[in-house]
């Protein structure tokens, strides 16, 4: 009768005293065997079936990769051609913009400078005539200058000679005097 001295019972129980199964050298051919059909059965598996299955996924993938990378590439392309067009009509905005200012600045600057000319022709004229009205009153004033001499010389000699003087007298010396 059997003892039992572990929970998984001892060599006594499975047939005698041997090694290990897989290290008992009596076994080794089928083991070797065993192997050989294993290797061969998953070799066969992984060849036709595995195998070419991660292949065409691969594939697949190398493809959808190639694929979206061309696409990037000419969404790349048309955004650069789309830039470059931008800055064009940028650029010829800016142009626009500024031939626009200028000739709005050239416009204002003629207005003005007409303006101004028409101010100016207005005021030679109101100068001349002003200069016309100076030049009138002044020889006006000049024309009454004698008369005012002749009446001032008159009230003078009266008061601090108390002599009388005639007119003529006056109106000779005051010509002398002027001239």
């Amino acid at each position: 009768m059997a003892t039992t001295n572990t929970e998984t019972g001892t060599a006594s129980e499975h047939g005698g005293g041997g090694a290990f199964p897989p290290f008992d050298a009596s076994s080794f051919p089928s083991q070797l065997l065993w192997l050989a059909i294993t290797f061969g059965l998953f070799y066969f598996l992984m060849s036709k079936i595995a195998l070419p299955r991660i292949s065409s996924i691969l594939e697949t993938r190398s493809g959808r990769i190639a694929q979206d990378l061309d696409e990037a590439n000419r969404l790349k392309s048309e955004s650069d051609e789309a830039i470059a067009a931008y800055e064009q009509d940028l650029a010829d905005a800016k142009s626009r913009a500024h031939a626009i200012a200028q000739d709005a600045r050239d416009e204002a600057r003629a207005e003005l400078d007409a303006k101004r000319a028409g101010v100016e022709a207005d005021m030679t004229s109101r100068i001349a005539e002003a200069e016309k009205r100076i030049a009138g009153i002044k020889s006006k004033a000049m024309g009454e200058v004698g008369s005012i001499a002749e009446d001032t010389a008159a009230v003078l000699v009266d008061q601090l000679i108390s002599g009388k003087v005639t007119k003529a007298d006056i109106a000779a010396a005051v010509a002398d005097a002027k001239g």
